[in-house]
């Protein structure tokens, strides 16, 4: 089994900061790409960034860019997002995710790759 926990997560005032981490154990292979996904009460689920596994390429939403950092530490099998500049927009509850190859797909045709999801770590910015 693979798990993912999240910590980090809480009540920051507008304009403060929040570092998120989310750390994967289990029966792992391998991990591909990592994310952070957020939802907001009545909306649907969107990605914050994500990060590849080779070169950690990243990406971000345009409502975060130059304000969040994501980044990664492999030999920890551990994401990280940083959130500075924060805004009353960017409470919702934060979710990890990792695509990972268990060590169980190694017996299995195409050695597949599942994605895996935290548990959620709630942020609110107050204004």
């Amino acid at each position: 089994q693979v798990q993912l926990v999240e910590s980090g997560g809480g009540l920051v005032q507008a304009g403060g900061s929040l570092r998120l981490s989310c750390a994967a154990s289990g029966n792992i292979f391998r991990i591909d790409a990592m994310g952070w996904y957020r939802q907001a009460p009545g909306k649907q689920r969107e990605l914050v960034a994500g990060i590849s596994s080779g070169d950690a390429a990243t990406d971000y939403a345009d409502s975060v860019k130059g304000r969040f950092t994501i980044s990664r530490d492999n030999a920890k099998n551990t994401v990280y997002l940083q959130m500075n500049s924060l805004k009353p927009e960017d409470t919702a509850v934060y979710y990890c995710n990792a695509r990972i190859m268990t060590t169980q797909a190694l017996g299995l045709r195409g050695f597949p790759i599942s994605d895996y999801w935290g548990q959620g770590t709630p942020v609110t910015v107050s204004s």
